[in-house]
């Protein structure tokens, strides 16, 4: 059994029992080839919640502090979202985002699941921000189409995305698989690269029914 096999198969039933987890969708999801999942991003346990409410296994960029913690807590988070499928790029180093673009390109392009939050960081205060164009890169380079989700209420288990989370309810939504063919070739078009990262981002605004902002949550953050 694989290591990503064990730890749905431990967590999987505890997680759905402790967030009384509600999975709408999910068979929109294709069964084979290269997919992006694109959705918001409320609190830390949205990048554990996701991977164990998938079929298949999906891959996705973290923070590199994820996995070199050197205490009982770091080594036991290392594990899990390494073996979940978590890929550590330092994103804030001169050319972060530019790995990690290239990596979901690679995860892609092996025929995988990319994972990925177009928003960039978590929410400041649980509204949808103005998404990042890596996403429409992504499947312009790739031709892999785009199922959006949303997490509903985990901001509400952990405000802030620190500390233990409580238990409640949490619904992840998955909306139809979206591609952009008739974009091929213009992925250094940025009119277009915005107008498709638009597109997802409204369709995950449809399904998490949350505010948009027209603003950068990394800008709000700072503001």
């Amino acid at each position: 059994m694989s290591r990503f096999a064990l730890i749905k198969a431990v967590l999987g039933p505890i997680i759905r029992l402790m967030f009384r987890m509600r999975v709408e969708g999910a068979e929109r999801i294709p069964g084979t080839g290269p997919v992006i999942l694109a959705g918001n991003h409320l609190t830390f346990i949205d990048s554990m919640i996701l991977p164990l409410v998938c079929d298949r296994q999906v891959f996705f960029i973290g923070k590199d502090e994820y996995v070199t913690g050197k205490s009982l807590k770091g080594r036991l988070m290392a594990w899990f979202f390494t073996g979940v499928g978590m890929i550590p790029v330092d994103r804030d180093g001169a050319n972060g985002g530019v790995a990690a673009l290239m990596t979901g390109r690679r995860v892609l392009e092996e025929g995988r699941i990319f994972g990925i939050y177009p928003e960039g960081t978590r929410s400041p205060d649980g509204r949808l921000y103005r998404g990042r164009t890596g996403i429409a890169r992504l499947t312009l380079m790739t031709g892999a189409p785009v199922v959006p989700f949303a997490m509903i209420g985990t901001d509400k288990l952990q405000p802030g995305g620190a500390g233990m989370p409580r238990p409640g309810r949490v619904t992840v939504r998955f909306g139809e698989p979206m591609e952009f063919s008739r974009y091929d070739g213009m992925d250094r078009d940025r009119y277009v690269l915005r107008a498709v990262t638009d597109s997802v981002m409204a369709e995950v605004m449809r399904l998490s029914g949350q505010e948009y902002v027209d603003m950068y949550a990394t800008k709000a953050k700072a503001a």
